[in-house]
């Protein structure tokens, strides 16, 4: 069942934060936070984004802990390449976006919340409330990212099948 979620992502970033790098502690199984993986490879972790900026926002993100993607190997990425486009097949057919947003923020002033290199895949949909909700910091959602994650295992799961 969906319905809508109001969150303040501000208060994240301001609020108490486990102690280490958040996307590790989510690789290593940490009971701090939340872990909402819908796959994985030999190098990488496919998880949805709990703050979402859309319904299937999900973050895929290097086992290592890397911060720049230069850091990567060649086996890296042409890992990250094929799990790309397996992320985009599994949500074309569990969110039937528009199109989507693809990209790495880098560096903190450039929009980066967690030190750990991490590739946003964000579905965009006709009709989206718009930039309001991101400059003010809150969103109304139509989907809770734990419902996302279960599409999306599903996906993965009838994709590998």
């Amino acid at each position: 069942m969906e319905y809508f979620l109001n969150f303040d992502k501000l208060a994240y970033l301001k609020g108490k934060r486990p102690t280490g790098c958040i996307l590790c502690l989510v690789r290593d199984g940490s009971e701090d936070v939340e872990r909402l993986i819908v796959n994985e490879t030999d190098k990488f972790m496919v998880i949805v984004n709990i703050y979402p900026y859309n319904p299937g926002h999900l973050l895929v993100f290097p086992k290592r802990h890397v911060t720049d993607i230069r850091g990567l190997g060649v086996a890296e990425r042409v890992e990250l390449d094929a799990l790309t486009d397996s992320c985009l097949c599994v949500l074309d057919r569990t969110h039937e976006p528009s199109g989507y947003n693809i990209g790495y923020n880098m560096g903190l002033v450039a929009g980066a919340s967690i030190d750990h290199l991490h590739l946003h895949l964000i579905p965009r949909y006709p009709r989206e409330i718009g930039i309001a909700e991101l400059v003010a910091g809150k969103r109304v959602l139509v989907e809770d990212p734990r419902t996302t994650m279960e599409k999306v295992r599903e996906g993965f799961a009838s994709l590998h099948s």
